[in-house]
């Protein structure tokens, strides 16, 4: 199987329509420009590296909020968040707190109850 972006980058030619025609007849597809924006803008979205605002300026957003279409999470993402979210929760409430210096710990139990 042909690399898509080793076909398109073989020609040192900036991506245009020949270059994606080209790539299309090798690998058997039928994208666009268009399509490959679109792709290359949400793996950009995604990626922790650049900041939104970046992204925002290669694809020429004029407003932030045409740049975010891009970064709704999916069904997966939402369920591993949530599900960290918890892990962390547990794991803190089995950290009990330490009195800041010049609190005495019995002060706390009778403001806030618990055992002593």
């Amino acid at each position: 199987m042909v690399d898509a972006a080793a076909a398109l980058s073989t020609a040192d030619l900036p991506c245009g329509p020949g270059n994606v025609e080209r790539a299309n007849a090798l690998l058997g597809v039928n994208w666009t420009l268009h399509d490959l924006r679109h792709t290359a803008a949400y793996r950009m979205a995604r990626d922790p590296g650049p900041a939104l605002t970046d992204v925002q300026w290669v694809l020429g957003h004029a407003h932030l909020s045409t740049t975010q279409i891009y970064l709704p999470a999916g069904r997966d993402e939402i369920i591993e968040a949530v599900r960290a979210h918890h892990q962390r929760q547990t794991r803190l409430a089995q950290v009990p707190a330490v009195p800041a210096p010049g609190y005495r710990a019995e002060s706390l139990y009778d403001l806030f109850g618990g055992a002593r």
